[in-house]
């Protein structure tokens, strides 16, 4: 007997999903990681410099509710690309209590040397799919997703 054979037909089905997409993410996840190295950052680094780069300056609260990361590990992640010249925090001109985080030239310059690269490389990994699975599976893990309450 397998071990998804066991708690009933809903449950087995499920819990094959959940290891098929456990495996598939990791697998991924692995692949996407090794790229990112080659440029010299970590995945959080890599993240913030790609969601700053396309959506521009934001707080440290608003980029840790993009990465899903806690506030106090985005910080280390901001502290640590400051201190490579990559991002630089200022006061919000509509808040000025508000601390806002945003790329330097050297950081946007990155952005656009590296971002196509890693873009190519998603789009490899993803190549198995055709264009119409890729759609599909896109729409049902964000449903998937967005029908889970944290």
């Amino acid at each position: 007997m397998k071990t998804t054979e066991q708690y009933g037909e809903r449950e087995d089905r499920a819990l094959a999903l959940w290891v098929k997409l456990a495996r598939a993410y990791a697998t991924f996840n692995k692949a996407t990681v090794r790229d990112i190295r080659q440029y010299g950052l970590t995945q959080p680094q890599f993240g913030t410099i790609e969601c700053l780069g396309h959506l521009g300056s934001m707080t440290i609260g608003e980029l840790s509710r993009k990465m899903l990361v806690s506030g106090g590990n985005m910080t280390c992640v901001v502290d640590n690309l400051e201190k490579e010249g990559l991002v630089r925090r200022r006061h919000s001109e509509q808040d000025r209590r508000s601390v806002m985080v945003e790329l330097t030239d050297k950081g946007e310059q990155l952005f656009k040397d590296i971002f196509p690269q890693h873009a190519a490389c998603v789009t490899d990994l993803v190549s198995s799919l055709s264009e119409k699975e890729q759609n599909t599976l896109s729409q049902l893990l964000k449903k998937l997703g967005s029908s889970i309450t944290e």
